[in-house]
């Protein structure tokens, strides 16, 4: 994705984040936020200032598509049973909708 090899809907990106929409989406916005270092799980992330930065992504691009004031939900997935089924750590940011608790 991050090197062009796999066609994605392009975002946001910047030397350490990249940002697309997701191929399956569950919510009229939802977009994934990715680190461009490998990580596989959060079980695994060290790096404090690089997961706030997939955050703070998130909330901008939130904002500059228009979703954010009405509400939005950010999940990162770990591991089999957290629902992980891509092992390179990425977050979602799922808006647009009203979304229930819990999640599934």
């Amino acid at each position: 994705m991050i090197n062009g090899d796999i066609p994605v809907d392009k975002i946001y990106e910047d030397e350490d984040v990249f940002a697309f929409h997701d191929i399956n989406p569950q919510a009229p916005h939802h977009f994934l936020v990715i680190p461009k270092t490998h990580i596989k799980t959060l079980n695994a992330a060290d790096n404090a200032q690089l997961l706030g930065q997939l955050t703070l992504t998130a909330s901008n691009i939130a904002k500059e598509l228009g979703f954010a004031d009405e509400g939005y939900r950010v999940v990162m997935n770990c591991n089999e049973q957290g629902g992980q089924t891509v092992y390179h750590i990425h977050l979602h940011c799922l808006g647009g909708r009203a979304l229930t608790w819990p999640p599934g």
